[in-house]
Order: structure tokens, then sequence, then C-alpha cells
């Protein structure tokens, strides 16, 4: 039976979300890489820095570098998802994907919620561990609050570790792009240090970050409003357009790239 162009779209983003989690589950060196270090950064730096206070921002070290580190979470779980497309095309995975006769759109989308699914439950997760001792309180409503935002920056970071893992054929390179790119997009994004307390010309580079913007609207999401912790940032309204705009570029761009890529068929 002939089945809809709709319904083997939709059946082909469930199959590879499925795939992506279960494929998570089972490799537990992924559960600590994308889990484990970012919690324990946090609990190092905020700990080693609890006496420091910005003059831009009234609270302490703590709870002012939480919401940059649930952002981290859902960084490495990004970068271990796309990194995992490497080796879906040396293993032929990738290549039978391409072939299947749905458009790139759904194979992307896949890829890109299955990531999702895992940086969101990861995030919640981590959102729990700020009840910690030395840690503070967030509430049920920041709590739910910060799942859209979660899911927001999940696709945005998620298209951008697509776009750079999809034309590449070895790891070591991915990590090395990594290492240059990504990391310092997450350092200069106001997750470590507020762009009040920074030079000029570093603080410039933190506003055109994008990332920026994702981590201050977290921060409004977990914080209540008018919250010391939320003191001196971009307007809430911008922060969320600039993340959805950040988020559709994004996954624009994975779309583009896997289409070029997929148009040979032979990635």
């Amino acid at each position: 039976m002939k089945t809809s162009p709709l319904f083997s779209s939709l059946l082909a983003v469930y199959t590879l979300t499925h795939r992506e989690v279960v494929r998570f589950l089972r490799q537990r060196n992924r559960v600590f890489g994308a889990l484990a270090q970012p919690v324990l950064f946090w609990l190092i730096f905020g700990q080693g820095l609890s006496g420091a206070r910005f003059h831009s921002v009234n609270v302490g070290y703590s709870e002012y570098f939480f919401p940059g580190i649930i952002v981290l979470v859902v960084l490495f779980t990004a970068i271990f998802a796309t990194i995992s497309i490497i080796d879906d095309r040396n293993t032929g995975f990738l290549q039978s994907v391409l072939v299947a006769p749905v458009p790139t759109l759904a194979i992307v989308m896949g890829k890109v919620a299955g990531t999702t699914v895992l940086a969101v439950g990861q995030g919640v997760f981590v959102c729990a561990l700020a009840a910690l001792p030395g840690g503070f309180e967030i509430g049920l409503g920041g709590l739910a609050a910060s799942i859209p935002v979660l899911i927001l920056l999940s696709i945005a970071l998620a298209g951008v570790g697509l776009m750079i893992a999809w034309p590449m054929d070895s790891t070591q390179g991915f990590h090395a792009i990594m290492m240059a790119f990504l990391m310092p997009m997450w350092l200069l994004s106001g997750a470590f240090f507020p762009p009040g307390g920074t030079p000029t010309w570093l603080g410039w580079i933190i506003a055109l970050n994008p990332l920026t913007y994702g981590v201050a609207l977290l921060r409004y999401s977990l914080y209540a409003p008018g919250s010391p912790a939320t003191m001196g940032l971009p307007p809430f309204s911008f922060c969320l357009a600039a993340t959805i705009a950040f988020a559709v570029a994004t996954l624009g761009g994975s779309v583009f790239v896997a289409r070029d890529r997929a148009g040979g068929r032979h990635p």
C-alpha cells in the first residue's frame, strides 16, 4: 500500500529520533561527557568562585554560572549527537538514509529532534541539581518556563553542529573546530562572565554572539522577574526574537548543507 509523503516524512523523523535516543542511552561515555562533565564544572567553579561578585550582577557566582552550565549541557549533547553523523557516514548508515524516498528536511529534523529530546531531558535534570548544598532554589514555574527555551537552544546548537559535521570526514577535524569555535562561542555568551565586567572589545564580541541571547533568555525563565540574576540583561523580547532567529537560521542552514551534500547521493 502506498503511503503519503507526509506520513513517510513523519515516520523518518520518528525513526531517526528514536535511534538517537536509544544510541545515547547505550553509550555511557556520552552520558558522562554531555552531563557529568558540565555538572563538575559547575560544582568546581561555582564553589571555587563562590565569593566572587560582579559590579553588573549582584548575585553569587554559583547562581550566576548555573544557566551557563545548562547551556553547556545542551552544547555537549549537540556535539556528541552531530559528530555521530561522521560515524554514520563511515559505516554506510547515512548513505542508506539519503537514498530513502523522504525529503532532506525530514532527515535533518530527525537528527535535530533526537538531539533536542536528549538535551531538554538532561537540562531539566540539571535544573534539579540547583537544590544541592551550596546551590539555590528554582521554582516549578521557572523549571516549566525553561523548557521552551531549552528546545530553542537545542535546535539552534544542533543545527550548528550538523552544519559543521555534515561535510567532514574525520572526527578529529570536528573536535578541532569544536575547541576553536563552539567552546569559545559558549565562553563568550555571558555564561562564564557578564558583559559588564569585560573590556569593550570583548563586550562587542559577546553582544554579536547569538548564543548570548539564548543564555540571557534562560536566565529570564529560571529566575523570578526582577531578580538580581536578571539585572543588566538585554530586554526579554529582544532575547526571545534573537534566539528564535538563531534556531531558524541554523535549522535552515542545516537543510541547505544536507541538501547540497545529498544532491549527488554520495555523502
